[in-house]
């Protein structure tokens, strides 16, 4: 619908967003869902691991799932002889690069079959991971990367997640290499310090939470003041969550001398988390530097998957 106002024209498109249902004179909340998840898919060993939690997500969700693989360019060394020597080089990387898109594409179609998967599709493209990531993941719903496995022989950049995280604007599950137990999002622990990167996290992590049959939102240290934390850390968020029918608890901590990471990692373990949830600050172009000092000790040291939003 189109109005005239002077000097302008406003047109009026109709959005309509469903969030519950009248039955019969009740309300009924409709969860929130992930309907697009993209997988990263390299040779590395463990790729199956991010894999299996991909497949059984997209089928839990109903969700279109895409697995992604990349073919990284080839980098002659800055002093190298061209002519025959360069055909080798070629050659040889030709088909290491058809044996990685080989060995990915196995373990993706592994994954699917071996799950209810409502649809699926696998993308190979040419060009460094982290940066086509970036691309491709505006189009999802929710990524999953693998932890930095440092015994793999791949040409993965070993800040992958924090990278793709801070320039994609997209939810981030990152899954440890040493494995899961499937599902996830049982027992969830959202980490909360009142600052825009772990609203933005509480808001994507929400189809997790809403599903979840235990929510522990883990304050520490917290310190009252007008523009964060209110009278009573940690309530108001839990309002907000309790109103899309979350059932959560406030949980407070003092991290004293100890590091904040290592605290919420133990408190993980204390309560049987096996997802953890959190906001993470810094700045792409910098990201070595500036990266949050906790964040960088969750996925150092993360022993549950961990989603994380920027």
């Amino acid at each position: 619908m189109d109005h005239d106002f002077p000097g302008r024209r406003l047109t009026c498109v109709k959005v309509a967003l469903l969030v519950v249902v009248h039955d019969e004179g009740t309300f009924r909340r409709i969860p929130m869902a992930y309907k697009t998840i993209l997988v990263h898919c390299d040779a590395s060993p463990k790729v199956g691991q991010r894999l299996t939690v991909a497949s059984e997500l997209a089928e839990r969700y109903g969700a279109h799932l895409i697995g992604m693989h990349a073919r990284p360019p080839l980098e002659a060394p800055i002093f190298f002889e061209g002519g025959v020597a360069m055909d080798s080089l070629f050659a040889s990387y030709e088909a290491s690069a058809d044996a990685d898109q080989a060995a990915a594409l196995a373990a993706f179609q592994k994954a699917v079959k071996e799950r209810r998967v409502p649809s699926h599709e696998w993308r190979v493209t040419d060009g460094f991971i982290d940066s086509e990531l970036v691309i491709q993941a505006r189009y999802t719903d929710l990524l999953v990367l693998g932890q930095t496995d440092p015994d793999a022989q791949t040409p993965t950049p070993s800040d992958l997640p924090e990278a793709v995280v801070l320039a994609s604007g997209r939810p981030t599950l990152v899954v440890p290499h040493i494995g899961v137990r499937a599902p996830i999002g049982e027992s969830v622990l959202l980490c909360w310090n009142a600052s825009r990167e772990s609203a933005r996290a509480a808001a994507d992590a929400l189809p997790f939470l809403q599903m979840a049959k235990k929510v522990v939102i883990l304050v520490v240290d917290p310190r009252t003041s007008p523009d964060g934390h209110g009278a009573e850390p940690g309530a108001d968020v839990a309002l907000w969550l309790t109103r899309h029918g979350v059932k959560v608890t406030v949980q407070r901590d003092v991290a004293a001398d100890s590091d904040v990471g290592a605290v919420i990692l133990s408190r993980a373990a204390d309560i049987g988390s096996d997802l953890i949830v959190m906001g993470v600050y810094g700045h792409s172009r910098v990201r070595e530097m500036v990266l949050g000092g906790v964040s960088r000790t969750l996925l150092a040291s993360m022993t549950v998957p961990v989603l994380i939003s920027h």
